[in-house]
């Protein structure tokens, strides 16, 4: 049976013929939409979705990292801690979407396990088994979500099932200093 269309010689031509023409069909539709497309103007984002409030200028041409709602608290899971002031954990950031990440406590710096003397050391354990303590009372969330200085995880304020600040906790304790992420005061001496 013969086609008499003559896209039926395709079935004989080669290769590069059937790329072409379908390079050639592609432009096609592309203009034809372009032609063809609803003279109507756009909707604004305001008007098309009411329910959400418009981004700020100046938010809407952030990064990403720097568009993030501060006012939700994400549940995590703890996956280790380590320092006094830092954690890993699992955050649910939606349904179905966990994202691992190092949160460090907003507002406290603990000393540091690598250690330049004996006293520091000591401090830097006591904090990290102090907040190993707090984490471990469950329920714990993060809220507050900014991008730490250093890079590499996040900077936030952390509650849990008894605690609404851990970092609160952590300065009654005297397990951290207040820090306001300026210059680091030495924990020796």
């Amino acid at each position: 049976m013969r086609c008499p269309l003559p896209i039926a010689g395709l079935r004989r031509s080669r290769g590069r013929d059937a790329f072409f023409l379908g390079a050639a069909m592609f432009a096609l539709g592309l203009s034809a939409g372009v032609w063809l497309r609803p003279s109507t103007p756009p909707v604004p984002v305001e008007t098309a979705f009411a329910f959400a409030k418009p981004l700020a200028p100046s938010l809407a041409e952030a990064p990403l990292a720097h568009r993030l709602d501060r006012s939700i608290a994400y549940p995590a899971e703890v996956i280790r801690v380590i320092d006094g002031d830092t954690f890993e954990a699992r955050v649910r950031v939606w349904p179905g979407l966990d994202v691992d990440t190092k949160v460090r406590l907003r507002g406290i710096d603990a000393a540091e396990l690598h250690a330049r003397c004996a006293g520091e050391l000591a401090q830097a354990q006591a904090a990290r088994a102090a907040l190993e303590t707090l984490l471990a009372d469950g329920e714990v969330a993060i809220a507050q979500v900014g991008i730490d200085k250093y890079g590499g995880r996040v900077d936030a304020t952390v509650s849990t099932r008894s605690n609404a600040d851990v970092s609160a906790a952590l300065l009654r304790g005297g397990y951290a200093r207040a820090y306001d992420g300026g210059k680091r005061k030495s924990w020796c001496g």
